[in-house]
């Protein structure tokens, strides 16, 4: 099940309308970001994306230690690993997942990728400025540094996965659930600011997951289910009509869980 917050069909075909100036898309790459890529191309012309190349997990690991210690930052490893082999014993439930909301991960050969190292050096800067975008709208990339948010003219969006601003950084709908607060399970498109998620939130879905769920599916799950979400907000930039949220909530910032916080409420209250 899937709630939409103010947005309608005929929002959707107004957004389609609105279809002038170019979408620059800044991603990792992913089967994820290719559901948003394709719902994006399905209802704009001028699509254009950026792909960075993955950070390595070694980067990932030293900068996850200096914030949080050795122990727990090589536990989130362990996890992110547990979950890369974990998704292929759920490919079942991500193809119920894709045809429930006719989403596709396949790459679409008419949206023209150029590959880059990062968005944050002179090279990916230069780049995306040679593609003039009118929106920039970030799908699992790295955090923009200031000096690259700053050097962009236009809007700058991202898709979360999580509910803003209580669930902002990684692993969203997991802490939800774990927080017993699956209300709160799903996503959100927001402007981007130098906070991690703390910009205006534009947009927001909720789902309801299914047993058969998992922290492997719940992300394609939240992407899957705010296709919609995502195309409403990029027709408001392109239109000048972006109107962000006021919302009271508590905010904090997520990370991945240490495998022995996984493994135990896997275990103990059948959350995975």
């Amino acid at each position: 099940m899937d709630v939409l917050c103010q947005t309608t069909e005929g929002q959707l075909a107004s957004a389609k309308s609105a279809a002038g100036g170019r979408i620059v898309v800044v991603t990792a790459g992913g089967e994820n970001p290719n559901i948003l890529i394709n719902a994006l191309a399905s209802h704009f012309d001028d699509i254009a994306v950026l792909q960075e190349q993955p950070e390595s997990k070694v980067l990932f690991v030293r900068r996850r230690a200096r914030k949080l210690g050795w122990g727990t930052a090589l536990g989130q490893l362990a996890t992110m690993i547990a979950s890369r082999f974990g998704k292929r014993f759920t490919r079942r439930r991500a193809a119920e997942i894709l045809r429930s909301y006719s989403a596709s991960v396949v790459t679409n050969p008419s949206v023209p990728v150029h590959h880059i190292v990062s968005i944050n050096d002179a090279e990916g800067r230069a780049r995306l400025a040679a593609l003039q975008p009118a929106v920039v709208f970030l799908i699992s990339c790295r955090m923009l540094r200031p000096e690259t948010l700053a050097a962009i003219p236009c809007p700058v969006l991202n898709f979360h996965a999580g509910i803003n601003p209580q669930y902002r950084g990684l692993m969203g709908g997991y802490w939800a659930l774990l927080s017993n607060d699956p209300e709160n399970f799903g996503a959100t498109v927001h402007l981007v600011d130098e906070g991690v998620d703390t910009g205006g939130t534009l947009y927001q879905s909720r789902q309801i997951p299914s047993r058969a769920d998992t922290m492997h599916t719940y992300p394609l799950l939240q992407t899957a289910a705010s296709t919609a979400i995502a195309i409403q907000a990029v027709g408001d930039a392109l239109s000048g009509m972006l109107r962000p949220l006021d919302i009271d909530a508590p905010s904090r910032q997520w990370y991945h869980p240490p495998v022995w916080t996984w493994l135990w409420n896997g275990i103990r209250r059948g959350i995975w």
